[in-house]
């Protein structure tokens, strides 16, 4: 999923106030030496904790406390279905900032449970410049072997979550994720766990040519040529450009590839617009998310 807006569009002032405070925020936590001010970002990034809310019920596993691997666990309380796809989501951030429990994505997280519905397991994964590719794609696929083998062991895992009706899903670089961990998955032998599918939602990818969009959107407060080269600069293997196999992917590969893929594109939104309830895309997102799911599962 993609948007191709040509002028700026009109988006309600909470989203822009969002967009632009963490663009803010980004340019004064991304160090020219290639740290990030994780101190001063955390004083942006408000956290949520478990919680029984809005229909939703969510909890905290850990998988490797070593790394600090593990992830939210929701589940819709307002249903009667017994068997609940299960989507497993990769946070965006560019992935160097933002967690499983950033309230942005706990809120986000928390619609997508309801609105399929289906039971969500968000990864709380490694974060660049400290830890650079493929570690996030290694905790994602961990993530995936301690679901298939240990989901019958952890308490309070909803009965209802089928876990052969798996999907993976993430926005802006956790899209990236979610497509690098799909492939990595593919030389899996899953005891039980399924992938049915894939949901890349504005995907963070890239090259050394720059894109036409690339070039339209270069002062672009969230994806700006500044703070994406520094993104990339900061989870590439040091010596790597961006045209290495992590960044250098694209819709039409796929096509070329011979895999079913599906583009869409919503002419008026934003970068992170499914992030923002009030905007009318993030419900057509949520319903073509949803059909998505259905199509898939009834194959």
């Amino acid at each position: 999923m993609s948007t191709n807006s040509k002028t700026s569009p009109n988006l309600p002032w909470k989203a822009w106030l969002s967009i632009s405070t963490l663009s803010f925020a980004m340019q004064i936590c991304f160090r020219r030496n290639m740290t990030v001010n994780r101190f001063l970002f955390n004083l942006y990034d408000r956290k949520s904790s478990p919680s029984t809310k809005n229909g939703v019920t969510s909890f905290d596993v850990s998988v490797d406390a070593t790394r600090d691997l593990w992830f939210r666990l929701y589940s819709p309380t307002n249903t009667t279905a017994t068997n609940l796809p299960v989507i497993v989501y990769f946070h965006g951030g560019g992935f160097a900032i933002l967690a499983a429990n950033s309230k942005v994505y706990d809120d986000a997280c928390r619609r997508l449970a309801v609105e399929v519905p289906a039971v969500v397991i968000s990864v709380n994964y490694r974060r660049s410049p400290e830890h650079r590719c493929p570690s996030q794609y290694e905790d994602g696929i961990d993530a995936l072997k301690f679901i298939d083998s240990s989901f019958i062991d952890i308490q309070n895992f909803p009965a209802c979550a089928d876990i052969k009706q798996c999907f993976l899903a993430g926005d802006s670089a956790g899209g990236n994720l979610a497509h690098n961990v799909a492939v990595l998955a593919d030389g899996c032998n899953f005891s039980r766990l399924r992938l049915n599918g894939l949901i890349a939602i504005q995907p963070f990818f890239g090259g050394e040519e720059r894109t036409e969009s690339e070039m339209r959107f270069q002062r672009d407060p969230l994806v700006g040529l500044k703070l994406t080269d520094w993104m990339w600069k900061a989870f590439l293997p040091e010596g790597s450009n961006r045209d290495h196999p992590a960044a250098n992917r694209y819709y039409e590969g796929l096509k070329k590839c011979g895999k079913d893929a599906y583009l869409i594109e919503y002419p008026n939104a934003v970068h992170c617009f499914y992030l923002f309830p009030e905007v009318l895309e993030c419900s057509l997102f949520l319903k073509e998310v949803k059909d998505f799911i259905c199509s898939q599962a009834a194959k």
